[in-house]
């Protein structure tokens, strides 16, 4: 990569944010701007390296941060709730630094064109055998959402990713988005793949007939002479945010009381440190460690949130460190403990950047995704038609990725309004770059994206979006389920996330008329969690979608993305002033 001096300086103050020492870089020139990015000195005897939420992202990618993640009642101005600048000087970090393109929303398009893509397992395969290579004994844990998210995760049913983190060399796991495939197909690559190498863990799923634990609640391993514990914390709300249907057989939950149990177990068989692997979101997670006593660490997962230092939360029993590693593949987290007399005596974390410009792929990773993904790059990349502007989805209420998505399934099924889940995986594109079906798979690739289209009251609406509200902006952490709002397409409305449930919506307005409770509209959606709807024999999504940007011309133009007027909770730094 070339960088100019200043943007080589820039990344030098990147790394100090890791706890890299600059005098060793004094003299040095551009080419070695990667080089003191990662260059992360060991500390202690116990390392994990975390990752998670990649969503089947193989190759390189961009990805905008959010400009709105709003923080309300005990969270407000708290991480992970901090936008932009606020996140930059919590976390101390040089604003158009590297660090700071990883991180936030800001000067997306030029930054990203300066330090160009992030994320690809064969870069991310390059910098995990680096920090294992400085940390013997080094575990490398999956937060999960891994097997879903992509074209090729969906087309192979997941085995692109299973033989890619076999490769990458992923100890321990847990899931959230994998439980999409079916109970048989995760049992299958549990018991067949992983068998002897991948630990899948999760101490709060059990059978819903006797309770049985459904997979291994925790494993210990000996790390250089310590006993280290890593308890699995499976998405909680996996049969109310994804289709019941397809865990029939399994319950789930948070499972305080268990999982304190499952401390206790393996302090008792002598765990030295033990750390939880959570799909939970960073505010559920907050509030366990609350709750929850006798964790050393929760390295975290599911809401996105890239966080560059760690939250210690106290509990009856100490205290507890709360991280999360971002999504997409843009991060590996690093936590060293310094473990003396049998107990964690001091730590260092590190959320490091996956910058493909500045990590040379491994060959026998980038070989294998050239052979994972031979049989569909025709498919892929098919190119439907170009951006205008940047399309991305991230953010509290929509983005103009999703708008895209919105305007695509009112146009093609002549629909008044259309709905599209909150979800916060899907790549970014720049200005000028190609629409490709890779993208739009990357958007909108699950097990259930049927598309559909239906009459619902005013009356109905409001219920819907005020249900989604309360998922969001509920004050208590356990009663929130981590996806973003709900995007709206042709209605118009206000929001206050300090309300109560049921009084969050108002002011509905559809071509600046007032919604009528009473009244039916015409209402498209995509993604349905009802079994119903997947025997109805609807397309999928990525069909119509298709079909709408074929006949663009060639171009799409910027989205006006439609977002709710805010009547509360601001200002607040989970909210940019601009939200671009």
């Amino acid at each position: 990569m070339n960088l100019s001096k200043r943007e080589f300086l820039q990344v030098l103050g990147a790394g100090s944010v890791a706890g890299m020492g600059l005098g060793r870089w004094a003299d040095a020139d551009a080419a070695t701007a990667a080089e003191a990015l990662y260059d992360v000195p060991r500390f202690g005897n116990v390392s994990f390296l975390h990752m998670t939420d990649c969503h089947a992202q193989l190759r390189p990618i961009h990805f905008r941060e959010p400009s709105v993640n709003l923080g309300v009642g005990s969270m407000h101005g708290k991480l992970p709730h901090l936008v932009g600048e606020h996140l930059l000087k919590v976390a101390k970090v040089p604003a158009g630094s590297a660090s700071a393109h990883a991180l936030t929303y800001l000067d997306f398009e030029q930054a990203a064109q300066r330090y160009g893509k992030v994320g690809g397992f064969a870069h991310l395969a390059t910098l995990v055998k680096r920090m294992k290579a400085s940390r013997p004994g080094a575990l490398l844990l999956d937060g999960g959402d891994t097997w879903q998210g992509s074209a090729t995760a969906l087309w192979t049913n997941g085995q692109d990713m299973v033989d890619a983190c076999k490769l990458l060399g992923v100890d321990v796991m847990t899931g959230h988005w994998e439980f999409t495939l079916g109970m048989k197909r995760v049992k299958e690559i549990i018991d067949k793949d992983f068998a002897g190498k991948v630990d899948f863990v999760a101490q709060n799923v059990k059978t819903t007939d006797f309770g049985d634990p459904v997979f291994k609640p925790y494993v210990i391993r000996n790390i250089n002479g310590v006993s280290c514990a890593v308890i699995g914390q499976a998405f909680p709300y996996t049969p109310i945010a994804n289709p019941r249907y397809m865990v029939a057989d399994w319950e789930f939950g948070i499972q305080d009381q268990n999982m304190q149990k499952m401390v206790d177990e393996v302090r008792a068989k002598g765990a030295q440190v033990v750390v939880v692997l959570s799909h939970n979101g960073m505010d559920v997670d907050l509030k366990m460690a609350s709750r929850v006593s006798g964790i050393d660490a929760i390295l975290g997962g599911h809401t996105h949130d890239g966080m560059p230092v760690a939250s210690v939360v106290a509990n009856k029993g100490g205290k507890t460190l709360v991280t999360n590693a971002g999504s997409n593949g843009k991060f590996l987290a690093v936590m060293d403990f310094d473990v003396k007399n049998g107990k964690v005596a001091d730590y260092r974390y590190r959320l490091l950047p996956v910058f493909a410009n500045m990590l040379p792929a491994d060959k026998e990773m980038d070989a294998l995704i050239t052979k994972i993904r031979a049989p569909y790059e025709g498919k892929l990349g098919e190119k439907l038609a170009v951006t205008e502007a940047t399309l991305y989805r991230r953010g509290n209420f929509n983005g103009s990725g999703d708008q895209l998505l919105l305007d695509a399934l009112m146009n093609v099924q002549g629909a008044e309004i259309a709905f599209s889940p909150g979800f916060r995986w899907g790549t970014s594109l720049l200005p000028g770059q190609p629409i490709t079906r890779e993208w739009l798979m990357d958007m909108t690739a699950t097990t259930y994206s049927y598309a559909t289209v239906s009459q619902m009251s005013g009356e109905m609406i409001k219920t819907v979006l005020e249900d989604v509200a309360d998922n969001l902006f509920n004050p208590d952490p356990y009663y929130q389920q981590g996806g973003d709002m709900v995007r709206v397409g042709g209605l118009e409305y206000s929001c206050n996330p300090l309300g109560t449930m049921g009084k969050r919506i108002a002011d509905m307005r559809l071509n600046g008329k007032p919604i009528e409770p009473g009244k039916q509209y015409k209402v498209a959606g995509w993604a349905p969690v009802a079994e119903e709807a997947a025997k109805a024999g609807n397309k999928p999504v990525w069909e119509l979608v298709e079909q709408w940007l074929k006949a663009q011309g060639g171009t799409v133009k910027a989205r006006k993305v439609n977002r709710p007027r805010l009547t509360g909770a601001v200002p607040n730094p989970g909210l940019a002033e601009t939200q671009g």
